[in-house]
């Protein structure tokens, strides 16, 4: 099913063309993030723009390989490419948290790219994240913005708050002497080690992979892991009809790019995240919060849709994909 939240329209806006000739000239000198927290007129201009933005909570019931009795059921939420900061404020965030919160989850999986450009907001979207709450724990890796602005900074800033940054390497969930790995490398073009990450695992243990850039399918299928969860692509972020977005139209341009596929035996789910990159536009491609039920292979997957909503918010109707 889809929850969908839909940001209120101011009902005054002026044109787009002088702010944006303003957010243009910073974004070529180094990009708006970079400007102190609180101190630059480019949120004022992003609110007289009164860009649209929507969140969809969406949940799908994944048949799960291997999955020991005692772990069946469990229910897993996913947070992927926040970029916290001047395109995504502190109010979606917290609102963010507090929807995954509400989804009563054992594991909140983290898959990366908690800010863009600047370290001035580190320590606020780890605050806010330190907020979430999981049975068994909230586990996060690193995107690739995550290491162009400082990987160890955000690591420590995560770590501090309860959250566990797996750094190719796992963690083993024990449920009445069952097992469930939770496994969790590097970004893809900065230093990921699956190897390294599943030093240790038996070979068809019940695994759930978190890679930030999907890109690590073919190596996880050769693994067998049975899943992954992944973000980066924003699911391409504007989807315009007939045109479709800037990975291409076609269904092979598209694979383990968006949503739910396969490789072998190894199921992978992209979420198109929560923020954006270059501009604060999305269209056709809302954004994202996943929730994953694991059940047995032998249970039928269920995908359905509705609307919710919810007080500063107003609901729209998802349509089944």
């Amino acid at each position: 099913m889809a929850y969908t939240y839909v940001f209120p329209q101011l009902k005054k806006h002026r044109t787009l063309a002088e702010p944006w000739h303003r957010m243009k000239g910073r974004w070529r000198n180094g990009g708006v993030e970079t400007y102190s927290l609180g101190q630059s007129s480019g949120i004022r201009q992003l609110k007289q723009l009164a860009l649209r933005s929507r969140i969809e909570v969406t949940e799908h019931r994944i048949g799960f390989a291997d999955l020991p009795e005692n772990f069946r059921g469990l229910r897993i939420v996913q947070l992927t490419d926040i970029h916290h900061g001047l395109y995504l404020p502190a109010a979606v965030v917290n609102l963010a948290v507090e929807l995954t919160n509400n989804l009563d989850a054992d594991i909140v999986a983290l898959t990366g790219d908690f800010v863009t450009h600047s370290r001035n907001y580190i320590e606020p979207v780890a605050e806010m994240l330190g907020a979430l709450r999981a049975r068994e724990g909230v586990f996060a890796v690193l995107g690739n913005h995550d290491f162009r602005v400082d990987a160890d900074r955000i690591a420590v800033a995560l770590d501090r708050r309860g959250i566990e940054v797996l750094r190719n390497r796992n963690v083993m969930l024990r449920r009445r002497g069952q097992k469930f790995c939770v496994a969790g490398i590097d970004d893809f073009l900065y230093g990921a080690d699956l190897p390294r990450a599943m030093h240790g695992v038996p070979r068809d243990t019940a695994t759930l992979l978190l890679s930030h850039n999907p890109a690590i399918i073919e190596e996880a299928a050769e693994l067998r892991i049975p899943l992954v969860l992944s973000g980066h692509t924003h699911g391409g972020q504007v989807r315009l009809p007939l045109i479709g977005c800037v990975y291409g139209r076609s269904d092979e341009k598209m694979r383990f790019k968006k949503g739910r596929d396969r490789l072998g035996r190894t199921q992978i789910y992209v979420s198109r995240g929560l923020g954006t990159v270059v501009l604060p536009v999305r269209y056709g491609c809302p954004s994202e919060i996943p929730h994953f039920v694991l059940e047995s292979r032998r249970t039928a997957s269920v995908e359905m849709s509705r609307s919710f909503s919810s007080d500063g918010w107003s609901a729209r109707p998802h349509a089944h994909r």
